[in-house]
C-alpha cells in the first residue's frame, strides 16, 4: 500500500514537473513573448469572426516606426505575408536577422519613416504574439490548438482595424503588403474604403488559385502526418512536428522562387563533394539549401499557425464575396491603387494582378499597374529590386502630394 502511494506520488510529481516545463517553454516562446508592444482586448471587446465565433479576450502584437503627425494623416499599415510578422524593420527576436522589409521601409526609403508613421501587426492566427492556436485558451489554461476558430483574411483586417482604433488612427495614408499581405490590402480597400487613401497590393491575387490551394494542402498534410503533431496537441504533449513542418516549408519555398533563380544560385552543383555519394544524403546544393530552410523555419514558426494561415489564404475570394463580380468589391471607392506584379512570379502571376486592375477600371477606380521585370520569382517583393523601389516611391510620393503630406 505504501509502495503504491509512493509510486502515485512520484508520478504526480513528474506530471507537475512536465506541466511546469511545458508552461516554461510556452512562456518563453514568441507566441507568449513577441518582444514587441502588445494591444490587449478584453472579453467585452470580442473580434467577430467569419466562422461565427467571437474571439475574446485576445491580443495583437505590433511594431511601429516613425512619428504620427498632429493631423494623424500620415499613417502607413504594412500587412505581412504568410510566414512574416510585425518585425518589418527591427531585428527578429528569434533569428536575429534584420527586419523582413528593411529594403523598402526606413529613413529615405520608399516608405520613408522620416515622413510616415508605420504600423505592422502580427495577424490573428499567427504565432508572434497575436492570439492564435499556440496561445493559451483562457477557458482551459491550455494552448488552443485546433480549438482555435478558423481565421479568414477579413478577420485579420477587422482585428487590424481594432488595433488602429485603439492607437487613435482614424484612417490610413497607405496600406501596403505582398502575397498574403496583398490580400489584406485588397480586403482593407474593400471593407474600409473610407479609411484607405492609397493601396499598394504586391505579388498577390483577389483569390487563391486551385494550384495554390493544392500546394498548401500538401504542406498541411505533411504536418498532420507527423506523429509528433499529436492531433494538434503537441504543445501539451511536449513534442513538436518539426519534420512535417520542415517538409511543408521546403515545398512552399520552391514556389517562392523561379527556375532561373534556382539555376543561377544552385544549378546542379554538388554540396561540398566532388562526386555523388550514391545515397540519399544532400548531394546537391539545392537539397542542402531546402533542408536548411526547413530546419531554420521550425525554430521560429508554429505548425498549427501554418495550418490556419494557409487555410485563410485558401478561403480568400474577393469576387465570390461580392456576387461573383470583383469590381463590386471596389465600387464607389476613392482609394488610389498601385498594383504590382513580377514577370517570374508563377505563384501569383501577372494575370492575377491584371484581373484586379481590370476590375478597378470597370468601376472607374484610380489605378496604376506596374509589372516588374525580374527573374527572382514570387519572393522578389522582399528582395533588392530597384525597379520595384522606383515604382513604389513614385506612387507613394504622388499620393503624399495629393494627401498634402
Amino acid at each position: 500500500m505504501d509502495s503504491t502511494l509512493t509510486q502515485n506520488a512520484e508520478r504526480g510529481a513528474e506530471s507537475v514537473q512536465r506541466d511546469d516545463a511545458r508552461r516554461a517553454v510556452y512562456e518563453a516562446s514568441p507566441a507568449s513573448d513577441p518582444r514587441s508592444p502588445v494591444m490587449l482586448f478584453s472579453a467585452d471587446e470580442p473580434l467577430a469572426m467569419d466562422s461565427g465565433a467571437r474571439l475574446g479576450p485576445f491580443q495583437i502584437a505590433y511594431q511601429t516606426a516613425g512619428t504620427l503627425n498632429a493631423a494623424r494623416s500620415n499613417a502607413v499599415l504594412i500587412c505581412h505575408a504568410l510566414t512574416g510578422d510585425q518585425h518589418f524593420a527591427q531585428p527578429h527576436p528569434v533569428t536575429g536577422k534584420p527586419g523582413w522589409w528593411e529594403t523598402l521601409v526606413g529613413p529615405g526609403k520608399p516608405v520613408d519613416t522620416n515622413r510616415y508613421f508605420v504600423v505592422c501587426s502580427n495577424v490573428i492566427g499567427s504565432c508572434m504574439g497575436s492570439t492564435g492556436p499556440a496561445s493559451l485558451n483562457p477557458e482551459t489554461g491550455r494552448p488552443y490548438g485546433l480549438d482555435f476558430p478558423l481565421v479568414t483574411i477579413r478577420d485579420m483586417v477587422r482585428a487590424q482595424a481594432m488595433l488602429l482604433d485603439r492607437l487613435g488612427i482614424p484612417d490610413l495614408f497607405l496600406c501596403i503588403g505582398g502575397s498574403m499581405g496583398g490580400m489584406q490590402v485588397l480586403q482593407w480597400a474593400s471593407l474600409f474604403p473610407e479609411r484607405v487613401f492609397a493601396a499598394m497590393p504586391i505579388a498577390t491575387g483577389a483569390r487563391h488559385s486551385a494550384q495554390n490551394i493544392a500546394f498548401h494542402e500538401v504542406g498541411r498534410q505533411a504536418i498532420m502526418a507527423d506523429p509528433a503533431w499529436e492531433e494538434g496537441r503537441y504543445l501539451e504533449a511536449g513534442t513538436r512536428p518539426s519534420k512535417g513542418l520542415g517538409v511543408a516549408r521546403m515545398g512552399a519555398h520552391i514556389t517562392y522562387l523561379s527556375e532561373p533563380a534556382l539555376h543561377r544560385k544552385f544549378g546542379r552543383r554538388l554540396q561540398n563533394r566532388a562526386a555523388p555519394t550514391f545515397s540519399f544524403n544532400a548531394d546537391f546544393q539545392i537539397e542542402s539549401y531546402l533542408r536548411h530552410q526547413g530546419l531554420s523555419f521550425v525554430e521560429r514558426f508554429d505548425a498549427n499557425a501554418y495550418l490556419y494561415l494557409t487555410r485563410a489564404m485558401d478561403y480568400f475570394d474577393l469576387a465570390e464575396d461580392h456576387g461573383g463580380v470583383l469590381g463590386n468589391a471596389f465600387r464607389g471607392s476613392k482609394t488610389r491603387f498601385c498594383v504590382m506584379s513580377f514577370t517570374s512570379d508563377w505563384l501569383f502571376p501577372t494575370a492575377d494582378s491584371r484581373a484586379i486592375v481590370h476590375a478597378l477600371n470597370a468601376v472607374a477606380a484610380p489605378v496604376a499597374f506596374v509589372e516588374v521585370e525580374s527573374d527572382k520569382g514570387h519572393d522578389a517583393f522582399l528582395l533588392d529590386e530597384p525597379a520595384m523601389f522606383s515604382a513604389a516611391k513614385g506612387f507613394i510620393d504622388a499620393a503624399a502630394r495629393a494627401r498634402g503630406l
